[in-house]
């Protein structure tokens, strides 16, 4: 993509609404909108992202054995009668009247639909165990909305439901889960530590959210003092195997949210103890038969009898995950993203456009990298070198190619790796051998060990 012809609106101040860096970031970027409060439309640079995002995500719930369907975003408000929380549910749910007068309700998840939408066709525990899984947009009408997309009403969300016949059967689904969520933020180079959490409105007596620290936190969140040497990698799972041993490794160090954490029953000395302050990016919950019973989701065990399914939720906030990757890789001038992620891999900028030199060599680097695969975003525009380097450092495409007059008549290409700040001068097959070939993407070194022994 040329950026010549690239939507891509870029401010050069910071807006004064905006709170916390993702928020200041992404509007600097010109990768979001905003529409109303809380409410945002994503541009081009933006909707990169967050595609990147969904793909990840759905490809590790897929793994898991997870099937995808697509529910409505409105719902009827008798499906959540039945379950009791049409009135329990607070002025956060948006309800509304259609044309004929009947209740209905902007979705702000989805467990009565889906448990209507599996009890007209489940009817034996030959039919289980079953895991089914959505991304769509859902609305909360939060009081405050802030923080850009971290907190916004409308926003975009993965969120799954596994149904068992048995308690032993629900908690297999709940790992099956957890191990997906591990491997979900790994891929995408966040540190996302799981942690004893409260169900809140959801329910259940089994519930974990998967916390990145982050000075914007929303919240205190509690842990032992090892979380802070130990990386989560992308671990190795067999969802068919045993998963009872990853869901144990994994929550072997002390953690909890601040609903959670009672410092009188805290297994951890106060001097191991860390409080610092989390952003949540998912949250699983195991809650039994909290809607199956009510609303009559029934299926017959091997000796006839009829029993309420068991069942679980599974919620990842892919709309403010964008925001949260931006929270944990930035710098001074700008996002940092993750090469898993980024909305292009490299950023080509060539200083000269109006020299002939400079043109015909940027135009064959620019070629030969669509011709290989590799999504670059290409600076042709008759701007400063200043701005064009600001723009790059702004929006934080993992590599960025430099064309100048000296380097093209030396016949090389300064590459910066935008993460370290290192530069090179390489050849363009150099340049072609090193984006072509996938390489992982360095973060920091801490020096951490991998996991809970």
């Amino acid at each position: 993509m040329r950026l010549s012809e690239y939507f891509l609106p870029v401010l050069r101040d910071n807006p004064s609404e905006a709170q916390i860096v993702s928020h200041r970031l992404m509007l600097r970027a010109g990768m979001i909108r905003q529409s109303s409060a809380g409410i945002y439309s994503w541009l081009p640079l933006g909707l990169r992202v967050l595609k990147k995002v969904e793909r990840i995500v759905r490809e590790e719930q897929d793994r898991a054995g997870a099937q995808e369907i697509l529910m409505p975003t409105i719902q009827p408000a008798e499906l959540w009668r039945e379950s009791g929380r049409y009135e329990d549910y607070g002025k956060e749910m948006l309800r509304i009247r259609d044309r004929h007068d009947r209740e209905m309700l902007y979705g702000p998840t989805n467990e009565e639909q889906v448990t209507e939408i599996v009890r007209a066709s489940l009817r034996s525990y030959r039919d289980l165990p079953k895991i089914l899984y959505h991304i769509q947009w859902k609305f909360r009408d939060e009081v405050r909305p802030r923080f850009g997309v971290m907190r916004g009403r409308e926003f975009l969300m993965k969120d799954a439901y596994s149904f068992d016949l048995d308690a032993a059967g629900a908690k297999r689904s709940y790992n099956k889960m957890f191990a997906a969520y591990l491997r979900t933020f790994a891929r995408m180079g966040l540190k996302a530590i799981p942690m004893q959490a409260d169900p809140g409105p959801i329910g259940g007596d089994l519930s974990h959210e998967f916390i990145i620290l982050a000075d914007a936190g929303e919240s205190d969140v509690f842990f032992d003092r090892r979380w802070v040497e130990t990386d989560i990698p992308v671990i190795e799972v067999d969802h068919r195997g045993g998963l009872e041993p990853i869901f144990q490794r994994w929550t072997a160090f002390y953690a909890a949210t601040d609903e959670k954490h009672d410092p009188a029953r805290c297994p951890v000395p106060e001097k191991e103890l860390v409080t610092a302050r989390g952003l949540e990016v998912g949250h699983i919950f195991h809650f039994g038969d909290k809607y199956s019973r009510p609303m009559q989701a029934l299926v017959t065990r091997p000796d006839g009898a009829a029993v309420p399914l068991q069942m679980g939720s599974y919620g990842i906030g892919v709309s403010r995950l964008p925001g949260a990757l931006i929270e944990a890789n930035h710098d001074d001038a700008g996002i940092i993203w993750p090469e898993s992620v980024a909305p292009f891999r490299v950023g080509l900028i060539n200083l000269r456009p109006a020299d002939a030199l400079c043109r015909t060599a940027a135009e064959d680097l620019y070629g030969k990298l669509l011709a290989a695969g590799v999504e670059v975003l290409y600076d042709d525009r008759d701007e400063s070198p200043g701005a064009k380097f600001a723009t790059m450092d702004l929006i934080g495409l993992p590599d960025q190619l430099v064309i100048a007059p000296r380097g093209v008549a030396a016949g090389t290409i300064e590459m910066k790796h935008r993460r370290t700040g290192e530069r090179r001068d390489v050849s363009a097959d150099e340049v072609l051998d090193q984006l072509v070939a996938p390489h992982p993407d360095p973060l920091p070194a801490s020096g951490a060990r991998e996991g809970p022994a």
